[in-house]
């Protein structure tokens, strides 16, 4: 019979690599019928993903420099939760600042990811933005520097991910929950038939 997950156990770790923001770890762990084992983890202080909403339905993104994969990425606004004790709110208001430059009325929680459980405990807190106010990028990093800021339909978030525009799997979930949302918010508000 398959053992419950909730039996394994983490007995300890050490650090192998420490890299500023990440390290990297080798966890040891103890199975179900007893066997110890040992798995090299990436602790990852988590990061903050922000689909910002325009008046006309359009998400303003940044299309910007991605060194590990060496070609331009589309994305929403994000960053690293790398202030200690930040909550995730204010990471992302920040990195609205910093990435496009602007601030927003409402912040909606859309959901909270395990990036790769596989292999790092990297999470990210992805948010709606909507009454954005235009005040000046704030950009830090030579990417951000060099990255331009564009916009989509959020209407059009399935077809680009369909014809590969979108690729970024935050970009993918935060964009599709923010899709659901505004259309859950627009169902609310139509007309019911009037009861004969």
């Amino acid at each position: 019979m398959p053992a419950e997950p909730g039996e394994f156990r983490r007995i300890g770790e050490r650090e192998r690599i420490g890299l500023g923001f990440l390290s990297i770890v080798s966890g040891t762990f103890v199975a179900p019928d007893g066997f110890t084992f040992e798995r090299d983890i990436v602790r990852h202080p988590g990061a903050v993903c922000v689909v910002p909403l325009d008046g006309d339905g359009r998400v303003v993104c940044v299309r910007q420099y991605r060194s590990a994969l060496d070609r331009l990425v589309l994305e929403i606004p994000a960053g690293k939760m790398d202030v200690p004790g930040e909550p995730p709110e204010v990471g992302a208001r920040r990195e609205l600042v910093e990435e496009i430059g602007a601030e927003a009325e409402r912040l909606t929680w859309l959901t909270t990811f395990y990036n790769s459980p596989g292999f790092t405990d990297e999470t990210t807190h992805c948010f709606l933005a909507e009454g954005l106010t235009e005040v000046g990028r704030a950009a830090e990093g030579v990417e951000e520097h060099f990255m331009t800021v564009e916009r989509f339909a959020l209407d059009d978030v399935f077809t680009l991910i369909a014809d590969g525009t979108l690729v970024d799997a935050k970009t993918i979930v935060a964009a599709l929950l923010a899709k659901r949302l505004v259309d859950d918010r627009g169902a609310a508000l139509e007309p019911r038939p009037a009861a004969t």
